[in-house]
């Protein structure tokens, strides 16, 4: 994994070179390879310097989370975590200057490797990255780096890259401190770091006598503002549900007021907290291995050869078709941007040319790029355009005859081999593939609003969508870069049929006398982003309406519950109140200021005068959204728990600190649920009564 070679003028390189097929992670070989290069460079009488620097492209991509994974006491964590620190310890002590030559992606434990070099040398490519994003998986940089990184360019400083895991490009961590230059070639890199070795000091400067924190040390006037200020920050985001930001600033506040050696025990024993933490296992199963398998096509047919897909059709260029439009075109492909006016479609791909103007504002693109962009998106009203398209995308309202009409009409002229996708966010593929003469190309591809920041696609197979569907679908998301699941078919799907229920589970706290604010806070509280009342107001109380009656049209009446569907009615028929694109539904949105809960809710509900504490409603927020998914997976709506709690935390905003619905029924103990569930259906209802089978399921082999 590493070479040790002489340079001129007695510079020594320690080259990583592992296999190539594999990024340079920290793990149990990577440690114990890095101490014996070390030990035997402690040695060299005769060095002048020593470079450090790798033979990938990327530098070091971080540290590896299996092997903290497989971390079971105390003792192994910390003795693990003291003997990387004492080998970067050895580099920053070694009495000699160190270079490290980022040349690039360097995260997490990569980056503090380069924190224990005296200096850091980056690569000018825009594509890499470098960062300590550890607080995003529920850990702290436990290699040194909620030491170095304050001691190095302040607290306030390193606020955004140690509790928000901020990662930047080059050029962005030059301007703060990260690095200490740029080169705009490898060979300039090497050059650069050479040079740099007969100028830069041998140690760090918190090695050196009289060492102050660079903006203020934790006992300053600065020190008070900040620390109490990020405290404060971080509680009204976090509500207390994550431990990462807590230890990181632990970690702060106590490790800057004691020596580098002493700081780094202090460290390791908040690292420790966290990589035992089962909210943090959790975390890393689903935010890092699940979202990665599936990110890498787990579920696409493996005998099925892949095919480039180079034109998309889409019909409907509303927010939704105009979203899809643009980030295909992101990505490369050509786009037919089809609806009934030219002036719909011009819309359209107006909607593009502005997210790209915001790019270029923010100096993420230039002008050229948003040029080739905006042409490979073509407009039109004619059909016929859709003829030599890979994959015909249908976004239009959520109406079966409508959906219908355009599917007949679409496909008298495509391509028998193409891939027709509905994205219809509650109604069944099966039953609109009756309208289709080619069902095994008919497929559903759901994706989220808006489109252009949503990383989630649901992918839906009716009864006879093909493997040939699955399969090219999934190939066209990984091109736009998104993360896909996939679900078998039913009302609603998953996500959408899931998060209804915390809509619902808010509107029947209100019924049930909750105060509104009571609900909203508590929906934040638990770790949604918005409370239940806020999200019927923005995805609009009319469609809501229009899903209960369509749902009523198909299945009866008995099928939706009747006091939500008279409460919803009432404030569309008689009030008018449809939420945020009226100004008016649970909240009231005045043109001149910040929404607030409407007054008017008091006349509509009794409000009682006990209330429920934060934690009953918290409780029944979470748990109904749990119960739906179980039974999404008793019925094979959803084929596995990975895939649940993946779309709950990037679909629908399920708590991330929970690692999703199904790892927050692991945490609470499937014991613990199931007794929790039966008071709550004794106390609000049958809705709450836990599936059968729960007693024996096992989420995760």
């Amino acid at each position: 994994m590493f070479q040790l070679t002489e340079s001129k003028n007695k510079i020594y390189h320690l080259i990583m070179d592992g296999p190539k097929d594999k990024m340079h992670v920290i793990d149990y070989d990577f440690i114990k390879g890095l101490e014996k290069h070390i030990d035997k460079i402690e040695k060299l009488k005769d060095m002048a310097g020593l470079i450090i620097l790798s033979k990938h492209n990327e530098f070091i991509a971080g540290g590896d989370l299996a092997m903290l994974r497989d971390v079971s006491s105390v003792e192994e964590c910390q003795k693990l975590t003291r003997r990387l620190h004492r080998v970067l310890r050895k580099i920053e002590t070694l009495g000699k200057p160190v270079v490290a030559c980022l040349n690039g992606t360097t995260l997490g434990g990569g980056y503090e490797v380069t924190l224990a070099c005296h200096y850091r040398i980056g690569l000018s490519n825009k594509k890499y990255k470098i960062g300590l994003p550890e607080v995003t998986l529920g850990l702290l940089p436990g290699a040194g780096g909620t030491q170095r990184l304050p001691r190095m360019i302040g607290i306030q400083n390193s606020i955004p890259y140690l509790l928000q895991g901020k990662t930047v490009n080059p050029q962005e961590a030059l301007k703060d401190g990260l690095i200490d230059l740029l080169s705009d070639s490898e060979e300039e890199l090497l050059i650069a770091a050479e040079n740099a070795i007969e100028v830069i000091v041998n140690e760090n400067p918190w090695d050196q006598k009289g060492f102050s924190i660079p903006g203020g040390e934790v006992q300053s006037k600065s020190g008070y503002m900040v620390i109490p200020g990020a405290t404060a920050m971080m509680s009204a985001k976090t509500f207390g549900n994550y431990l990462a930001p807590k230890n990181i600033l632990s970690c702060i506040y106590e490790g800057l007021q004691v020596p580098i050696d002493r700081a780094l025990e202090i460290e390791t024993s908040y690292f420790t907290e966290l990589v035992l933490n089962p909210s943090t296992k959790k975390m890393i199963r689903t935010l890092f291995y699940s979202m990665n398998e599936c990110k890498n096509g787990v579920h696409r047919p493996k005998d099925i050869v892949q095919k480039e897909i180079k034109k998309v059709g889409i019909l409907g260029a509303g927010m939704m078709g105009a979203g899809i439009a643009y980030v295909s075109a992101k990505a490369g492909i050509q786009v037919v941007l089809k609806d009934l006016t030219q002036e719909l479609v011009d819309q359209g791909k107006d909607y593009s040319a502005k997210l790209l103007d915001k790019a270029i504002e923010k100096k993420r693109l230039t002008p050229e790029k948003k040029s080739t962009i905006l042409d490979l998106i073509q407009t039109t009203t004619n059909v016929e355009d859709f003829k030599d398209c890979d994959l015909i995308i249908e976004a239009v309202v959520e109406d079966r005859k409508i959906k219908a009409i355009v599917t007949k009409e679409t496909e008298a002229i495509i391509s028998e081999n193409t891939i027709f996708a509905s994205n219809t966010s509650t109604l069944p593929i099966t039953g609109l593939a009756k309208e289709s003469t080619r069902p095994s190309n008919f497929i559903g591809l759901h994706f989220f609003s808006p489109v252009d920041k949503m990383p989630l696609v649901e992918v839906i197979l009716g009864e006879k969508s093909s493997a040939e569907a699955t399969a090219l679908c999934l190939d066209y998301i990984q091109k736009i870069n998104k993360t896909p699941i996939v679900v078998n078919d039913g009302r609603g799907f998953y996500t959408s049929r899931v998060f209804t229920t915390y809509v619902i589970e808010g509107i029947k706290l209100l019924q049930d006398g909750v105060a509104p604010a009571l609900i909203e806070n508590a929906g934040k509280q638990a770790g949604m982003p918005v409370g239940p009342l806020a999200v019927a107001d923005e995805v609009s109380i009319d469609l809501i309406h229009h899903i209960l009656e369509q749902t009523i049209r198909d299945l009866g009446v008995e099928s939706v519950d009747q006091e939500i569907y008279r409460t919803v009615t009432f404030f569309v028929k008689k009030l008018g109140r449809l939420g945020r694109k009226s100004g008016k539904g649970f909240y009231e949105y005045p043109t001149d200021g910040n929404k607030f809960l409407s007054q008017h809710l008091e006349n509509h509900f009794s409000i009682s005068d006990q209330q429920p504490s934060v934690e009953d409603v918290k409780k029944r927020l979470l748990y109904i959204q749990s119960i739906e998914s179980l039974k999404c997976l008793k019925e094979n709506v959803l084929t596995t728990a990975r895939d649940g709690d993946v779309g709950s935390i990037i679909g629908f905003g399920f708590p991330a600190y929970t690692g999703g619905v199904f790892s927050f029924i692991e945490l609470e103990g499937i014991e613990v649920f199931t007794r929790n569930c039966h008071q709550l259906a004794r106390k609000y209802g049958s809705r709450f009564t836990p599936p059968s089978f729960l007693s024996d399921v096992k989420f995760y082999e």
